[in-house]
């Protein structure tokens, strides 16, 4: 919302300066985005009328005018090609200065002397017409200083609104909003009905009740298009961004800058039958003011005649029945239509108006009768003419209705922080046009006037106290509450510490949206249904993720594409399986692994991450809850990931999650030319761990063997040291797996795996015997289960 600062303070006149005023504004939710002044910085400049023009005689695009100040001519040299005798310009005399500290001096153009300026709008900044001289009107009084005769010395004010003021999109609401600041009176311009020339009256159907629960109407005859609009008006409308079209169509925006009633003139020969106010027919063709044609849908409410649609309600009218030059009668239009209505519908078409913008936000719905009367006397003082009776046609249940609210003193206190006194709280939301009834015993019955909307519960009564009272002036006290501190689950750990963890072993978290390319989806999931959006950002997010791994692969491209090689991401987000009708929506953390293992640097080799790399984090981040030994790495297969190098992880049974190299023809097919190697794990599964106990120390010799078993080559590793365990008996303190072989000496279907074994008694040294019968249940076992022998 941009208007003048003249204007305002014709309305209201707080004595504070313009700072003030602006700093006051946005303290109070106004917020001010810009403050500019209406013209440049320039003086010695007068309203001019030239004389006489006469060619220049050595040079064709030149005239040599007489130009008077009122007091005596002057000559000046002009090449503007709209300056002709009679017309009444801004005369930049000699010593005048003009914006950008350009001073008038004589000067000489091609032999002839030049005795002054003749300015246009852009010299003097006044406007953007740079095309030819700035036209004053007939009735400008020659000599005046321009400043003063236009009422230069003002600025406009820009206020970035929130949807919910709606009633500050005008200067009625914004003067209502300085006066109830600044406890001065409001001069609330007197709008007295206009007595009725004739009885015609144009008939009026509403067909759309709840789209628009009041419309007004009233022919106006025998208005003459041809009059000028008049300058304080057009200066006015030019001031708060609005260009001056016609007389007839700029007193319709000057009203609703000055009131907030969108109001919309028809020409009365166009309109056949009478007006209705219907939905549009699905398919039905307009062509609007702009010259734009459109095809309405069936959920758009439009004002027709009999015959077809004359306007989209409420954003703009159709071009056959705007008002022209030759224009002698119109049918004025006043009108309130639900915002829900209107929600959206301007923009659905590609367009913008101020009365879109209005209604869109909330227009007073008491208002349509207010801004007739004031419109039609504006009318028939700058057009003439002759009015007629109002139609109007309203529809009492539609209307929106806001009950009474009961402001309590005890809330007001709790919220703000401060007592307000009674005749406080009073005068502050009667300033804003409330009816406060006091009941005596700290609570008042607050009666919401229908221009304020959004006041629609106690807090809201309490937020405009808030706001008059000053945010700046409400005290600052520090919460006081009474906080227990919560256990923490020790055996617990939490995702933010996993997610510390990653980063520490050289991961950066990513976050990817949870919606993905059906292909993509295809890729990493085939066979399985998505669930698809109903109303997609792009086609190319239009499904939801089952797994973090499509995102994280596509920022692994993004730095695969940028010279990034080395690429170590994790994510935590959920995934979403199965459809709305049973959804399960589980956090998953996932990561992704590409490039060297180290970082490039003399001291480190370039050797590639593989798959025990990825698998040592995975490890890190199972054993961080304490319970790291409860997970078992098994071979698996995944439609993702590589046949040979992937596994599933488990945890009593149950799957945690999987982990294993990118597969090679997805990876192909993505465009990725490096291993790369992924793991996912279900968040629930890995955060949950145990407490470590303490056991006592042994004092006593620890005993060691290592043996090395020929197993074949199918057989996992895992598989051999569980069993290790079970038969080594109680005493076995450690287990490792030191040494896997494959090569010269072992059979191709076999392979050799080496294991260092540690006994430690607690109270007592052990003896060879003990430790050989440990050694020979070991070997009976692997025998037994696994067909094992000893590497000779």
């Amino acid at each position: 919302m941009k208007f003048s600062e003249q204007w305002l303070r014709s309305w209201v006149n707080p004595q504070v300066s313009r700072d003030e005023l602006v700093a006051r504004l946005s303290m109070v939710g106004l917020e001010v985005d810009a403050v500019t002044p209406v013209a440049g910085m320039f003086s010695g400049v007068v309203v001019g009328q030239v004389l006489s023009v006469e060619q220049h005689p050595d040079a064709d695009k030149l005239r040599v005018c007489q130009v008077s100040n009122g007091v005596e001519a002057f000559q000046v040299v002009c090449g503007a090609p709209n300056v002709r005798a009679g017309l009444k310009i801004p005369f930049a005399m000699i010593g005048a200065v003009l914006p950008g500290d350009f001073k008038i001096k004589k000067a000489k153009l091609r032999g002839i002397e030049s005795n002054g300026m003749l300015c246009s709008e852009t010299e003097l900044q006044v406007g953007n017409d740079d095309s030819g001289l700035m036209e004053l009107l007939d009735d400008a009084s020659v000599g005046r200083d321009l400043r003063d005769y236009l009422g230069l010395d003002d600025a406009t004010i820009e206020i970035g609104l929130t949807p919910n003021r709606g009633d500050c999109l005008s200067l009625k609401g914004l003067a209502r909003e300085v006066g109830a600041i600044y406890d001065v009176a409001v001069n609330v311009p007197s709008v007295p009905a206009v007595a009725e020339s004739h009885e015609q009256r144009l008939s009026i159907e509403v067909a759309a009740p709840q789209a628009c629960p009041r419309y007004l109407g009233r022919v106006i005859r025998n208005i003459d298009c041809s009059r000028p609009t008049p300058l304080w008006m057009v200066e006015r409308l030019r001031r708060s961004d609005v260009r001056s079209i016609d007389a007839v169509v700029d007193i319709t925006n000057y009203v609703m800058l000055e009131l907030g009633q969108p109001l919309h003139a028809f020409d009365l020969k166009q309109i056949n039958g009478g007006v209705r106010v219907r939905m549009a027919d699905e398919g039905e063709k307009l062509v609007l003011l702009d010259g734009q044609e459109v095809t309405l849908r069936a959920d758009t409410l439009v004002i027709a005649d009999h015959q077809r649609a004359l306007a989209i309600a409420g954003v703009m009218g159709g071009e056959h029945s705007g008002v022209a030059a030759q224009t002698r009668d119109i049918f004025l239009e006043s009108a309130f239509f639900d915002t829900i209505a209107l929600a959206g519908k301007a923009r659905s078409y590609g367009l913008h108006t101020d009365a879109s913008h209005r209604y869109e936000r909330g227009v007073d719905p008491q208002l349509a009768r207010i801004a007739m009367e004031r419109a039609t006397a504006l009318l028939l003082e700058i057009v003439g003419g002759e009015a007629g009776p109002i139609t109007e046609v309203v529809s009492e249940v539609d209307l929106p209705k806001i009950a009474p609210i009961t402001l309590r003193a005890e809330r007001i206190s709790q919220m703000l922080g401060l007592q307000l006194e009674p005749t406080q709280v009073v005068r502050l939301l009667t300033s804003l046009g409330l009816s406060v009834t006091d009941d005596g015993i700290g609570r008042w019955q607050i009666g919401v006037p229908s221009h304020r909307f959004d006041i629609s519960l106690e807090v809201d009564l309490i937020e405009e106290l808030g706001r008059l009272y000053g945010y700046d002036r409400l005290p600052v006290r520090y919460p006081q509450a009474r906080l227990a501190p919560e256990a923490k689950a020790e055996a617990r750990a939490e995702l933010p510490l996993l997610r510390r963890l990653l980063v520490a072993r050289g991961y950066q978290e990513a976050i990817t949206y949870s919606f993905i390319d059906p292909k993509l989806f295809e890729l990493f999931a085939p066979g399985v249904t998505p669930l698809q959006l109903a109303n997609p950002i792009s086609a190319d997010m239009a499904v939801m993720r089952v797994s973090l791994w499509p995102g994280l692969i596509k920022a692994l491209q993004h730095n695969l594409n940028r010279q990034q090689s080395r690429v170590r991401l994790f994510e935590a987000g959920l995934r979403f399986v199965g459809q709305l009708d049973g959804l399960k929506q589980e956090c998953m953390l996932a990561g992704v692994v590409s490039g060297s293992r180290l970082p490039e640097g003399w001291a480190n080799e370039r050797e590639l991450v593989d798959f025990y790399d990825a698998k040592a984090d995975v490890e890190a981040l199972l054993a961080y809850a304490g319970d790291g030994g409860s997970y078992r790495f098994v071979v698996a297969e995944h439609s993702a990931l590589h046949p040979g190098q992937t596994a599933r992880i488990e945890r009593d049974g149950r799957l945690v999650g999987y982990i294993g190299r990118l597969h090679p023809e997805l990876a192909g097919n993505l465009g990725i030319d490096q291993p790369v190697y992924l793991f996912e794990l279900l968040v629930s599964e890995i955060v949950e761990g145990r407490l470590p106990q303490f056991s006592e120390l042994s004092r006593f010799p620890e005993v060691r063997r290592d043996i090395a078993l020929l197993v074949d080559r199918d057989v996992a590793a895992e598989a051999v040291t569980q069993c290790i365990r079970e038969a080594a008996g109680e005493y076995l303190v450690h287990l490792k797996l030191f040494d896997v072989y494959q090569g010269k000496g072992i059979d191709p279907s076999s392979k050799s795996v080496a294991v260092g074994l540690t006994w430690q008694h607690p109270s007592r040294t052990l003896n060879d015997e003990e430790v050989g019968a440990a050694m020979q249940s070991i070997l009976t076992s692997l025998e037994e289960r696994f067909n094992a022998t000893l590497r000779k």
